[in-house]
């Protein structure tokens, strides 16, 4: 079985870890002959890639949907999925959705998947339904939570196509040796050392959707109860200046550290007292996942499959989107509380590990594979109508 991975590019995001993640496990099971291709080859993860051992990564670069180029990069890939027989491509995100899919389907490759890990705010509504359009010549459409398939159920999506696959977690990931301090660590981020309690937000400064906005007038509330809280945000984007514009407003810019792009998530993890989501729409958060795995309580608004992965009072709390008096209420809780945080995150740990872990996902990825498979060398593709995976 030879399988292809598209991803749009190798930049942190949850899409793209995912991607290679994948590429990665497949590798290691010895299961099938993996292939990864893109549409962009920036990003920090592409090293990794390259370090699976892959023939190749080659690259097929998109100005628009709609011009000559788009017409070129199409036959290239068709040529090089035909070149080398490939049986599965899975693509991960809108722009290798939709560009896969039509590609794939113009090879007659006998298994196409696509995948789907956002429930709202990102997409335009042409957007939307030009991956309508992809979705069509998908034989199954991989969700990340079951939150992600019911939007795409009233998008007007097939029930019958999708398949709930939940992000697996490297635990390696947020794993710490130990070897230094914690004012070492701290040092080793930029931040300060002492008696401060750090409160803490993975997500990229891309997208209004992550509302680091409502994290910032939370902490403004959290820092008049708790003076002692400092406030760390791990993420790079166009609105950091924004961002930062806010922070002074509020009074928070001594308390305030935007660290940029974090490739020590598990030191930072370790340092951080509270870790917070405040997005208002998601698919499934892998910063959820990393924040569970490394212990840590959590504070997030009840968005995407967040309830899939948070169970209220035991590994953290939800809020509502966009109420940044209940997440600065649950977040200063902790603060007060840390054997109660503690207690949290180690459940939160072991919830990871028994329902978020890689060889749950691999699993379910190959067994999708192999059913689809089975179906293409017997007759001609239907819509999917069991393959219904909850992860594990």
């Amino acid at each position: 079985m030879n399988v292809l991975q598209l991803t749009n590019s190798f930049h942190q995001g949850g899409s793209e870890r995912q991607a290679v993640q994948l590429a990665r496990l497949l590798k290691q099971s010895g299961c099938c002959e993996v292939y990864v291709a893109c549409l962009d080859r920036n990003g920090a993860l592409l090293d990794e890639a390259l370090n699976l051992g892959l023939e190749e990564i080659p690259e097929f670069p998109l100005t628009s949907f709609y011009d000559r180029n788009a017409l070129k990069q199409m036959r290239r890939f068709v040529d090089y999925v035909r070149e080398h027989q490939i049986d599965v491509v899975q693509t991960h995100d809108f722009y290798s959705n939709v560009f896969g899919m039509a590609a794939a389907a113009r090879a007659r490759v006998p298994v196409r998947i696509a995948s789907k890990r956002e429930t709202g705010g990102m997409r335009t509504a042409s957007q939307k339904y030009v991956e309508r359009q992809a979705y069509r010549l998908a034989h199954a459409i991989v969700v990340n939570s079951e939150a992600v398939g019911q939007q795409l159920i009233q998008d007007g999506v097939r029930a019958s196509k999708l398949v709930t696959v939940y992000n697996g977690l490297d635990l390696n990931r947020v794993m710490v040796d130990g070897s230094q301090s914690r004012d070492e660590t701290l040092a080793s981020l930029g931040l300060p050392g002492g008696d401060l309690r750090f409160v803490t937000i993975v997500a990229n400064l891309q997208h209004e959707v992550k509302d680091h906005a409502t994290f910032l007038r939370a902490a403004s509330r959290i820092h008049q109860a708790v003076p002692e809280a400092a406030f760390v945000l791990a993420g790079e984007g166009r609105l950091k200046d924004s961002l930062r514009g806010l922070a002074t407003e509020l009074g928070l810019e001594g308390n305030t550290f935007f660290i940029g792009r974090c490739d020590r998530i598990a030191a930072l993890l370790a340092v951080s007292d509270v870790c917070v989501l405040s997005s208002t729409a998601e698919g499934f958060s892998n910063a959820i996942l990393e924040y569970m795995a490394a212990a840590r309580p959590v504070v997030a608004t009840d968005v995407g499959g967040a309830r899939e992965a948070v169970t209220e009072g035991q590994t953290g709390h939800l809020v509502a989107a966009g109420n940044d008096e209940a997440l600065a209420t649950n977040v200063i809780s902790l603060l007060r509380n840390p054997e109660r945080g503690r207690i949290m995150g180690e459940q939160g740990r072991r919830t990871v590990e028994e329902k978020f872990s890689c060889d749950a996902q691999l699993s379910t990825t190959i067994n999708l594979y192999q059913r689809l498979l089975e179906r293409s060398h017997r007759s001609t593709f239907r819509p999917v109508e069991d393959v219904h995976h909850k992860g594990v």
